[in-house]
Protein backbone atom coordinates (compact mmCIF):
# COMPACT_ATOMS: atom_id res chain seq x y z
CA UNK A 1 0.00 0.00 0.00
CA UNK A 2 1.09 3.64 -0.98
CA UNK A 3 -0.53 4.97 1.97
CA UNK A 4 0.86 7.86 4.30
CA UNK A 5 2.58 6.80 7.44
CA UNK A 6 1.44 7.22 10.71
CA UNK A 7 3.98 9.57 11.69
CA UNK A 8 2.75 12.24 8.53
CA UNK A 9 1.29 15.01 9.99
CA UNK A 10 -2.03 15.93 8.72
CA UNK A 11 -3.31 19.71 8.31
CA UNK A 12 -6.51 19.92 7.96
CA UNK A 13 -8.15 23.57 7.52
CA UNK A 14 -11.27 24.91 8.60
CA UNK A 15 -13.12 23.33 11.46
CA UNK A 16 -16.32 23.49 10.90
CA UNK A 17 -18.68 20.06 11.14
CA UNK A 18 -16.25 18.87 8.16
CA UNK A 19 -13.52 19.64 9.37
CA UNK A 20 -13.41 18.77 12.62
CA UNK A 21 -14.86 15.31 11.50
CA UNK A 22 -12.24 14.86 9.08
CA UNK A 23 -9.33 15.64 11.96
CA UNK A 24 -10.68 13.47 14.24
CA UNK A 25 -10.74 10.81 11.29
CA UNK A 26 -7.09 10.97 10.67
CA UNK A 27 -6.04 11.55 14.60
CA UNK A 28 -8.04 8.19 15.31
CA UNK A 29 -5.96 6.61 12.89
CA UNK A 30 -2.72 7.51 14.89
CA UNK A 31 -1.26 10.84 12.90
CA UNK A 32 -0.82 14.05 14.44
CA UNK A 33 -3.09 16.68 13.33
CA UNK A 34 -3.11 20.01 12.88
CA UNK A 35 -6.37 21.83 12.57
CA UNK A 36 -6.85 25.70 11.60
CA UNK A 37 -9.39 28.16 11.25
CA UNK A 38 -9.10 31.88 10.75
CA UNK A 39 -12.26 32.59 13.18
CA UNK A 40 -10.21 32.97 16.64
CA UNK A 41 -10.77 30.72 18.97
CA UNK A 42 -12.94 27.81 16.60
CA UNK A 43 -9.94 25.17 16.05
CA UNK A 44 -10.04 25.23 19.79
CA UNK A 45 -13.65 25.03 20.18
CA UNK A 46 -13.72 22.14 17.57
CA UNK A 47 -11.00 19.98 19.48
CA UNK A 48 -13.32 20.36 22.71
CA UNK A 49 -16.41 19.34 20.70
CA UNK A 50 -14.24 16.53 19.71
CA UNK A 51 -13.53 15.41 23.21
CA UNK A 52 -17.59 15.42 23.96
CA UNK A 53 -18.52 13.41 21.28
CA UNK A 54 -15.41 11.12 21.89
CA UNK A 55 -16.47 10.60 25.83
CA UNK A 56 -20.11 9.40 24.71
CA UNK A 57 -17.91 6.58 22.69
CA UNK A 58 -16.37 5.82 25.99
CA UNK A 59 -19.77 5.28 27.45
CA UNK A 60 -20.92 3.22 24.36
CA UNK A 61 -17.62 1.28 24.80
CA UNK A 62 -16.36 1.92 21.51
CA UNK A 63 -13.19 3.39 23.02
CA UNK A 64 -11.07 3.12 25.85
CA UNK A 65 -10.72 5.92 28.17
CA UNK A 66 -6.71 5.71 27.48
CA UNK A 67 -7.31 5.59 23.52
CA UNK A 68 -9.84 8.80 23.69
CA UNK A 69 -6.50 10.70 25.26
CA UNK A 70 -4.49 9.15 22.81
CA UNK A 71 -6.56 10.29 19.92
CA UNK A 72 -6.91 13.87 21.66
CA UNK A 73 -3.12 14.41 22.29
CA UNK A 74 -2.94 13.80 18.79
CA UNK A 75 -5.04 17.00 17.96
CA UNK A 76 -3.56 20.62 17.53
CA UNK A 77 -5.47 23.84 16.94
CA UNK A 78 -2.82 25.89 15.50
CA UNK A 79 -2.84 29.72 14.87
CA UNK A 80 -1.71 30.13 10.81
CA UNK A 81 -0.53 28.41 7.75
CA UNK A 82 2.41 28.55 8.04
CA UNK A 83 2.04 26.01 10.75
CA UNK A 84 1.68 23.66 8.06
CA UNK A 85 5.07 23.41 6.80
CA UNK A 86 5.68 19.92 8.13
CA UNK A 87 2.67 17.98 6.57
CA UNK A 88 2.66 15.40 4.54
CA UNK A 89 -1.27 15.96 3.64
CA UNK A 90 -3.17 19.76 4.01
CA UNK A 91 -7.27 18.78 3.60
CA UNK A 92 -9.03 21.81 3.21
CA UNK A 93 -12.55 22.32 4.11
CA UNK A 94 -13.77 25.57 4.03
CA UNK A 95 -16.43 27.96 1.88
CA UNK A 96 -17.77 26.51 -1.27
CA UNK A 97 -15.91 29.63 -3.16
CA UNK A 98 -13.38 28.98 -5.65
CA UNK A 99 -11.24 32.40 -5.53
CA UNK A 100 -11.14 31.65 -1.84
CA UNK A 101 -10.02 28.06 -1.94
CA UNK A 102 -7.19 28.83 -4.72
CA UNK A 103 -5.94 31.66 -2.36
CA UNK A 104 -5.93 29.12 0.55
CA UNK A 105 -3.82 26.82 -1.78
CA UNK A 106 -1.33 29.43 -3.12
CA UNK A 107 -0.05 30.09 0.06
CA UNK A 108 0.21 26.39 0.87
CA UNK A 109 2.44 25.95 -2.23
CA UNK A 110 4.87 28.53 -0.11
CA UNK A 111 4.50 27.07 3.04
CA UNK A 112 4.35 23.24 2.26
CA UNK A 113 7.54 21.18 0.93
CA UNK A 114 7.31 19.86 -2.84
CA UNK A 115 5.54 16.53 -1.86
CA UNK A 116 3.09 17.57 0.23
CA UNK A 117 -0.39 16.53 -0.96
CA UNK A 118 -2.64 19.08 -1.59
CA UNK A 119 -6.40 17.95 -1.05
CA UNK A 120 -9.93 20.08 -1.46
CA UNK A 121 -12.96 18.19 1.13
CA UNK A 122 -15.16 19.96 -2.35
CA UNK A 123 -18.12 18.79 -3.20
CA UNK A 124 -18.88 20.64 -6.52
CA UNK A 125 -15.84 22.94 -7.18
CA UNK A 126 -13.65 21.21 -9.79
CA UNK A 127 -10.35 19.88 -9.38
CA UNK A 128 -9.35 20.91 -12.15
CA UNK A 129 -10.11 24.43 -11.67
CA UNK A 130 -8.23 24.93 -7.88
CA UNK A 131 -5.39 23.42 -9.97
CA UNK A 132 -5.06 25.77 -12.52
CA UNK A 133 -1.99 28.02 -11.96
CA UNK A 134 -0.17 26.08 -9.28
CA UNK A 135 3.19 25.12 -9.48
CA UNK A 136 2.48 21.90 -8.35
CA UNK A 137 -0.48 20.65 -9.72
CA UNK A 138 0.34 17.11 -9.87
CA UNK A 139 -0.43 17.34 -6.09
CA UNK A 140 -3.56 18.54 -6.16
CA UNK A 141 -7.02 16.19 -5.60
CA UNK A 142 -10.38 15.93 -3.88
CA UNK A 143 -10.80 13.98 -0.81
CA UNK A 144 -14.37 14.74 -0.69
CA UNK A 145 -15.81 13.54 2.54
CA UNK A 146 -19.24 12.31 3.75
CA UNK A 147 -21.09 14.26 6.53
CA UNK A 148 -20.67 13.65 9.15
CA UNK A 149 -17.09 12.30 8.40
CA UNK A 150 -16.04 10.03 11.64
CA UNK A 151 -18.83 8.25 10.85
CA UNK A 152 -19.67 8.29 7.04
CA UNK A 153 -17.47 5.72 5.23
CA UNK A 154 -17.69 7.08 1.50
CA UNK A 155 -14.29 8.89 0.67
CA UNK A 156 -14.53 9.77 -3.19
CA UNK A 157 -11.21 10.75 -4.35
CA UNK A 158 -11.18 12.84 -7.03
CA UNK A 159 -8.60 13.63 -9.97
CA UNK A 160 -8.57 16.94 -11.97
CA UNK A 161 -6.51 17.16 -15.38
CA UNK A 162 -3.20 17.71 -13.87
CA UNK A 163 -3.37 15.52 -10.56
CA UNK A 164 -0.72 12.64 -10.59
CA UNK A 165 -2.12 8.76 -10.18
CA UNK A 166 0.46 7.97 -7.19
CA UNK A 167 -1.28 10.83 -4.85
CA UNK A 168 -4.73 9.49 -5.85
CA UNK A 169 -3.34 6.30 -5.53
CA UNK A 170 -1.93 7.27 -2.02
CA UNK A 171 -5.48 9.15 -0.92
CA UNK A 172 -6.99 6.42 -1.85
CA UNK A 173 -4.75 3.85 0.51
CA UNK A 174 -4.31 6.61 3.14
CA UNK A 175 -8.23 6.68 3.13
CA UNK A 176 -8.72 2.61 3.47
CA UNK A 177 -6.14 2.79 6.32
CA UNK A 178 -8.32 5.09 8.10
CA UNK A 179 -10.99 2.61 7.87
CA UNK A 180 -13.14 4.46 5.29
CA UNK A 181 -14.67 3.50 1.74
CA UNK A 182 -12.77 5.36 -1.11
CA UNK A 183 -13.85 5.41 -4.56
CA UNK A 184 -11.58 7.23 -7.59
CA UNK A 185 -13.82 9.44 -9.03
CA UNK A 186 -13.14 12.27 -12.34
CA UNK A 187 -13.38 15.90 -11.78
CA UNK A 188 -16.73 16.37 -13.35
CA UNK A 189 -19.88 18.30 -11.84
CA UNK A 190 -21.02 16.38 -9.24
CA UNK A 191 -18.67 14.05 -9.40
CA UNK A 192 -20.20 10.75 -8.31
CA UNK A 193 -22.90 10.87 -5.65
CA UNK A 194 -24.29 14.66 -6.35
CA UNK A 195 -24.56 13.64 -9.69
CA UNK A 196 -26.31 10.00 -9.59
CA UNK A 197 -28.45 10.89 -6.78
CA UNK A 198 -30.23 13.68 -8.71
CA UNK A 199 -32.94 11.50 -9.97
CA UNK A 200 -33.90 10.27 -6.40
CA UNK A 201 -35.07 13.43 -5.65
CA UNK A 202 -36.57 14.64 -9.31
CA UNK A 203 -38.48 11.52 -9.54
CA UNK A 204 -40.24 12.15 -6.53
CA UNK A 205 -41.19 15.62 -7.03
CA UNK A 206 -42.56 14.98 -10.63
CA UNK A 207 -44.23 12.40 -9.17
CA UNK A 208 -45.74 14.68 -6.60
CA UNK A 209 -46.55 17.66 -8.83
CA UNK A 210 -48.60 15.22 -11.31
CA UNK A 211 -50.39 14.40 -8.51
CA UNK A 212 -49.85 10.88 -8.54
CA UNK A 213 -49.69 10.53 -5.13
CA UNK A 214 -48.90 12.93 -1.67
CA UNK A 215 -45.54 13.18 -0.37
CA UNK A 216 -45.95 11.03 2.33
CA UNK A 217 -47.07 8.43 0.27
CA UNK A 218 -44.72 8.75 -2.33
CA UNK A 219 -41.70 8.56 1.08
CA UNK A 220 -43.79 5.83 2.56
CA UNK A 221 -43.56 3.54 -0.63
CA UNK A 222 -39.32 4.25 -1.13
CA UNK A 223 -38.84 3.05 2.54
CA UNK A 224 -41.43 0.29 2.39
CA UNK A 225 -41.15 -1.20 -1.53
CA UNK A 226 -37.57 0.33 -2.13
CA UNK A 227 -35.78 -0.36 1.16
CA UNK A 228 -34.66 3.58 1.43
CA UNK A 229 -33.87 4.95 4.72
CA UNK A 230 -36.00 8.19 3.82
CA UNK A 231 -37.46 9.08 0.89
CA UNK A 232 -37.00 12.29 -0.78
CA UNK A 233 -39.37 14.80 0.85
CA UNK A 234 -38.35 14.07 4.48
CA UNK A 235 -34.93 13.84 3.49
CA UNK A 236 -34.55 17.09 1.36
CA UNK A 237 -36.61 18.38 4.53
CA UNK A 238 -33.60 17.28 6.59
CA UNK A 239 -31.14 18.51 3.99
CA UNK A 240 -32.49 21.75 3.61
CA UNK A 241 -34.25 23.08 0.30
CA UNK A 242 -31.93 25.93 -0.57
CA UNK A 243 -28.92 23.86 0.03
CA UNK A 244 -30.82 20.65 -1.77
CA UNK A 245 -31.86 23.25 -4.68
CA UNK A 246 -29.05 24.72 -5.12
CA UNK A 247 -26.23 21.50 -5.94
CA UNK A 248 -29.55 20.62 -8.29
CA UNK A 249 -29.16 24.15 -10.26
CA UNK A 250 -25.20 24.31 -9.94
CA UNK A 251 -25.15 20.67 -12.05
CA UNK A 252 -27.78 21.40 -14.28
CA UNK A 253 -26.24 23.89 -15.17
CA UNK A 254 -22.61 22.68 -15.22
CA UNK A 255 -23.86 20.04 -18.05
CA UNK A 256 -25.63 23.27 -19.74
CA UNK A 257 -29.06 22.19 -19.49
CA UNK A 258 -28.83 18.53 -19.96
CA UNK A 259 -33.16 17.94 -18.76
CA UNK A 260 -31.75 14.98 -16.84
CA UNK A 261 -30.59 17.35 -13.98
CA UNK A 262 -33.59 19.97 -14.48
CA UNK A 263 -34.52 21.61 -11.05
CA UNK A 264 -37.79 21.25 -9.87
CA UNK A 265 -40.43 23.90 -9.84
CA UNK A 266 -42.61 22.73 -6.43
CA UNK A 267 -38.94 22.60 -4.78
CA UNK A 268 -38.38 26.45 -5.86
CA UNK A 269 -41.59 27.14 -4.39
CA UNK A 270 -40.22 25.99 -1.06
CA UNK A 271 -37.08 27.99 -1.47
CA UNK A 272 -38.58 30.87 -2.72
CA UNK A 273 -41.25 31.13 0.24
CA UNK A 274 -38.09 30.05 2.72
CA UNK A 275 -39.99 26.99 3.66
CA UNK A 276 -36.43 25.07 3.94
CA UNK A 277 -37.40 22.46 5.76
CA UNK A 278 -36.49 21.26 9.13
CA UNK A 279 -34.22 23.89 10.02
CA UNK A 280 -36.95 26.50 9.24
CA UNK A 281 -39.94 24.40 10.51
CA UNK A 282 -41.85 24.40 7.35
CA UNK A 283 -40.75 22.40 4.10
CA UNK A 284 -42.95 19.73 2.75
CA UNK A 285 -43.51 18.59 6.12
CA UNK A 286 -44.60 21.19 9.02
CA UNK A 287 -42.34 21.11 11.74
CA UNK A 288 -43.92 23.59 13.79
CA UNK A 289 -44.78 22.28 18.07
CA UNK A 290 -47.21 19.78 17.92
CA UNK A 291 -47.50 19.21 14.00
CA UNK A 292 -48.35 15.74 12.91
CA UNK A 293 -46.69 14.12 10.05
CA UNK A 294 -49.26 13.15 7.89
CA UNK A 295 -49.80 8.98 7.47
CA UNK A 296 -49.25 7.41 3.92
CA UNK A 297 -52.71 6.57 1.84
CA UNK A 298 -53.23 3.04 2.28
CA UNK A 299 -56.40 1.39 0.96
CA UNK A 300 -58.45 -0.31 3.32
CA UNK A 301 -59.65 -3.94 3.54
CA UNK A 302 -62.88 -5.21 3.17
CA UNK A 303 -63.83 -6.21 6.83
CA UNK A 304 -66.72 -8.81 4.92
CA UNK A 305 -63.52 -9.79 3.05
CA UNK A 306 -63.21 -13.60 2.15
CA UNK A 307 -59.82 -14.62 2.21
CA UNK A 308 -60.22 -18.58 2.95
CA UNK A 309 -61.02 -18.75 -1.07
CA UNK A 310 -57.97 -16.76 -2.60
CA UNK A 311 -56.30 -18.25 -4.90
CA UNK A 312 -52.96 -17.60 -7.10
CA UNK A 313 -52.45 -18.73 -10.91
CA UNK A 314 -48.91 -17.96 -12.28
CA UNK A 315 -47.26 -18.19 -15.33
CA UNK A 316 -43.88 -20.61 -15.39
CA UNK A 317 -41.94 -18.15 -15.37
CA UNK A 318 -42.47 -14.99 -13.03
CA UNK A 319 -39.15 -13.28 -13.12
CA UNK A 320 -38.53 -10.26 -10.78
CA UNK A 321 -41.90 -11.20 -9.13
CA UNK A 322 -40.97 -14.79 -8.16
CA UNK A 323 -40.25 -13.45 -4.69
CA UNK A 324 -44.05 -12.61 -3.98
CA UNK A 325 -45.19 -15.63 -5.55
CA UNK A 326 -43.12 -17.25 -2.51
CA UNK A 327 -44.17 -15.12 0.09
CA UNK A 328 -47.80 -15.72 -1.16
CA UNK A 329 -47.30 -19.64 -1.29
CA UNK A 330 -45.70 -19.49 2.62
CA UNK A 331 -48.86 -17.68 3.56
CA UNK A 332 -50.32 -20.80 2.56
CA UNK A 333 -52.02 -19.16 -0.87
CA UNK A 334 -52.98 -21.84 -3.16
CA UNK A 335 -50.17 -21.17 -6.09
CA UNK A 336 -51.56 -23.26 -9.45
CA UNK A 337 -48.69 -23.01 -11.98
CA UNK A 338 -50.65 -22.53 -15.93
CA UNK A 339 -48.53 -23.42 -18.54
CA UNK A 340 -49.11 -20.84 -22.10
CA UNK A 341 -49.58 -17.80 -19.32
CA UNK A 342 -47.43 -15.25 -20.59
CA UNK A 343 -43.93 -14.99 -18.75
CA UNK A 344 -44.25 -12.48 -15.40
CA UNK A 345 -48.00 -12.11 -14.93
CA UNK A 346 -50.12 -13.77 -12.32
CA UNK A 347 -53.95 -13.97 -11.49
CA UNK A 348 -55.25 -13.37 -8.06
CA UNK A 349 -59.22 -13.86 -7.74
CA UNK A 350 -60.31 -11.79 -11.22
CA UNK A 351 -57.32 -9.60 -11.32
CA UNK A 352 -54.53 -10.25 -13.75
CA UNK A 353 -51.59 -8.63 -12.68
CA UNK A 354 -47.90 -8.14 -13.82
CA UNK A 355 -44.94 -6.05 -13.06
CA UNK A 356 -44.79 -2.23 -14.22
CA UNK A 357 -42.24 -2.31 -17.56
CA UNK A 358 -42.56 1.71 -18.06
CA UNK A 359 -45.73 1.47 -19.60
CA UNK A 360 -49.36 2.72 -17.97
CA UNK A 361 -51.65 0.08 -16.81
CA UNK A 362 -54.45 1.82 -19.73
CA UNK A 363 -51.88 1.72 -22.00
CA UNK A 364 -50.95 -1.84 -21.32
CA UNK A 365 -54.19 -3.07 -21.06
CA UNK A 366 -55.12 -1.47 -24.60
CA UNK A 367 -52.30 -2.83 -26.49
CA UNK A 368 -52.64 -6.13 -25.17
CA UNK A 369 -56.15 -6.60 -24.47
CA UNK A 370 -56.02 -7.10 -20.87
CA UNK A 371 -59.10 -7.39 -19.10
CA UNK A 372 -59.53 -6.41 -14.88
CA UNK A 373 -55.32 -5.44 -15.07
CA UNK A 374 -53.53 -4.12 -12.23
CA UNK A 375 -49.48 -2.89 -12.12
CA UNK A 376 -47.29 -4.21 -8.90
CA UNK A 377 -44.40 -1.76 -8.35
CA UNK A 378 -40.86 -2.85 -7.50
CA UNK A 379 -39.94 -4.05 -4.30
CA UNK A 380 -36.24 -4.21 -3.37
CA UNK A 381 -37.42 -7.83 -1.86
CA UNK A 382 -40.84 -9.24 -2.32
CA UNK A 383 -40.28 -11.85 0.55
CA UNK A 384 -39.79 -8.44 3.04
CA UNK A 385 -41.41 -5.27 1.27
CA UNK A 386 -44.18 -3.57 3.90
CA UNK A 387 -45.57 -1.66 1.52
CA UNK A 388 -46.22 -1.68 -2.37
CA UNK A 389 -47.81 0.39 -4.88
CA UNK A 390 -50.31 -0.50 -7.41
CA UNK A 391 -52.34 0.97 -9.93
CA UNK A 392 -55.17 -0.27 -13.13
CA UNK A 393 -56.64 0.09 -16.19
CA UNK A 394 -59.68 2.46 -16.28
CA UNK A 395 -61.83 -0.76 -17.07
CA UNK A 396 -60.50 -2.91 -13.89
CA UNK A 397 -63.40 -3.55 -11.30
CA UNK A 398 -63.06 -2.61 -7.74
CA UNK A 399 -63.66 -6.52 -7.02
CA UNK A 400 -60.97 -7.45 -9.11
CA UNK A 401 -58.67 -4.39 -7.16
CA UNK A 402 -59.92 -5.28 -3.94
CA UNK A 403 -58.85 -9.53 -4.71
CA UNK A 404 -55.42 -7.55 -4.44
CA UNK A 405 -55.65 -5.56 -1.72
CA UNK A 406 -56.90 -8.87 0.17
CA UNK A 407 -54.51 -11.13 -0.83
CA UNK A 408 -51.76 -8.37 -0.14
CA UNK A 409 -53.37 -8.08 3.49
CA UNK A 410 -52.78 -11.52 4.15
CA UNK A 411 -49.47 -11.72 3.74
CA UNK A 412 -48.81 -8.36 5.18
CA UNK A 413 -48.01 -5.73 2.70
CA UNK A 414 -50.43 -2.93 2.58
CA UNK A 415 -51.18 -0.98 -0.40
CA UNK A 416 -51.27 2.01 -1.76
CA UNK A 417 -53.17 2.83 -5.26
CA UNK A 418 -51.49 5.77 -7.10
CA UNK A 419 -52.72 7.45 -10.15
CA UNK A 420 -52.23 5.24 -12.95
CA UNK A 421 -48.73 7.15 -14.14
CA UNK A 422 -45.62 5.66 -16.16
CA UNK A 423 -43.31 3.05 -14.15
CA UNK A 424 -45.18 3.95 -10.96
CA UNK A 425 -42.90 4.86 -8.01
CA UNK A 426 -39.68 2.57 -7.01
CA UNK A 427 -39.18 1.22 -10.43
CA UNK A 428 -39.24 4.63 -11.89
CA UNK A 429 -36.77 6.26 -9.13
CA UNK A 430 -34.13 3.14 -9.54
CA UNK A 431 -34.04 3.11 -13.15
CA UNK A 432 -33.56 6.85 -13.38
CA UNK A 433 -30.25 6.02 -10.62
CA UNK A 434 -29.24 3.27 -13.09
CA UNK A 435 -29.63 4.89 -16.07
CA UNK A 436 -27.55 7.79 -14.50
CA UNK A 437 -24.93 5.73 -12.59
CA UNK A 438 -24.52 3.63 -16.48
CA UNK A 439 -24.16 7.35 -17.98
CA UNK A 440 -21.53 8.14 -15.41
CA UNK A 441 -19.44 5.11 -15.55
CA UNK A 442 -19.86 5.43 -19.96
CA UNK A 443 -18.28 8.84 -19.02
CA UNK A 444 -15.55 7.76 -17.43
CA UNK A 445 -16.57 9.47 -14.20
CA UNK A 446 -16.07 6.26 -12.07
CA UNK A 447 -15.94 1.95 -12.61
CA UNK A 448 -19.28 0.15 -12.08
CA UNK A 449 -17.81 -1.09 -8.90
CA UNK A 450 -17.15 2.34 -7.68
CA UNK A 451 -20.43 4.21 -8.60
CA UNK A 452 -22.36 1.59 -6.41
CA UNK A 453 -19.53 1.47 -3.57
CA UNK A 454 -20.57 5.28 -3.68
CA UNK A 455 -24.37 4.95 -3.60
CA UNK A 456 -24.26 2.60 -0.84
CA UNK A 457 -21.69 4.44 1.44
CA UNK A 458 -22.53 7.47 0.69
CA UNK A 459 -26.17 7.75 0.89
CA UNK A 460 -27.10 4.66 2.74
CA UNK A 461 -28.90 3.09 -0.59
CA UNK A 462 -29.64 -0.47 0.29
CA UNK A 463 -28.06 -1.71 -3.55
CA UNK A 464 -25.83 0.01 -5.70
CA UNK A 465 -28.11 1.15 -8.87
CA UNK A 466 -26.11 -0.62 -11.08
CA UNK A 467 -26.16 -4.16 -8.89
CA UNK A 468 -30.06 -3.33 -8.81
CA UNK A 469 -30.34 -3.25 -12.32
CA UNK A 470 -28.41 -6.56 -12.85
CA UNK A 471 -31.06 -7.91 -10.49
CA UNK A 472 -34.00 -6.81 -11.88
CA UNK A 473 -32.49 -7.47 -15.45
CA UNK A 474 -30.83 -4.50 -17.51
CA UNK A 475 -32.89 -4.97 -21.00
CA UNK A 476 -36.34 -5.13 -18.46
CA UNK A 477 -35.00 -1.42 -17.18
CA UNK A 478 -33.75 -0.48 -20.42
CA UNK A 479 -37.76 -1.00 -21.86
CA UNK A 480 -38.70 0.88 -18.30
CA UNK A 481 -36.30 3.84 -19.66
CA UNK A 482 -37.77 3.45 -22.91
CA UNK A 483 -41.40 3.48 -22.23
CA UNK A 484 -40.73 6.59 -19.98
CA UNK A 485 -38.98 8.68 -23.16
CA UNK A 486 -42.27 7.92 -25.01
CA UNK A 487 -44.67 8.67 -22.50
CA UNK A 488 -42.99 12.03 -21.83
CA UNK A 489 -41.48 12.83 -25.36
CA UNK A 490 -38.57 14.02 -23.10
CA UNK A 491 -34.90 13.98 -23.72
CA UNK A 492 -34.44 13.44 -19.66
CA UNK A 493 -35.57 10.04 -19.70
CA UNK A 494 -33.11 8.36 -22.72
CA UNK A 495 -31.69 5.27 -21.70
CA UNK A 496 -27.86 5.68 -21.79
CA UNK A 497 -25.71 4.44 -24.18
CA UNK A 498 -24.13 2.28 -22.10
CA UNK A 499 -27.46 0.87 -20.41
CA UNK A 500 -28.61 0.21 -24.17
CA UNK A 501 -25.56 -1.52 -25.55
CA UNK A 502 -25.68 -3.83 -22.47
CA UNK A 503 -29.08 -4.77 -23.12
CA UNK A 504 -28.52 -5.12 -26.67
CA UNK A 505 -25.95 -7.74 -25.67
CA UNK A 506 -28.54 -9.35 -22.92
CA UNK A 507 -25.51 -8.51 -20.64
CA UNK A 508 -24.67 -7.07 -16.51
CA UNK A 509 -22.89 -4.35 -15.40
CA UNK A 510 -21.22 -6.46 -12.86
CA UNK A 511 -19.67 -9.64 -14.32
Amino acid sequence: MLALKQSTVIGVIGAGAMGAGIAQVAAQAGHQVKLCDNREGVAKSAIEGIAKQLAVLIERKKFTSEQVQQILARLHAVDTLNDFSDAGLVVEAIVENIDVKKAIFDALESICAADCILASNTSSISITRLAAGMKHPKRMVGMHFFNPAPIMKLVEVVSGLATDIDVATCVYDTALSWNKKPVYAASTPGFIVNRVARPFYAESFRLRQEQVADCATLDALLRGAGGFRMGAFELTDMIGHDVNYAVTCSVFDAYYGDLRFQPSLIQKDLVDASYLGRKSGQGFYSYQDGAEKPEAQIVSVSSSADTNNIRCEVSEDMGHLAGLVARLSQAGVPIIQVSGMAKGYLKIGRALLALTDGRMACERAKNEQLNEFVLVDLALDYQHAAHIALSRSASTSEEAFNDVVQCFDLVGIKVSEVVDSPALVVMRTVAMLANEAADAVLQGVASVEGVDTAMCFGLNYPKGPLAWADSIGVSDVEAVLRHLQLAYGEDRYRPSLLMRRTALLGGQFHV
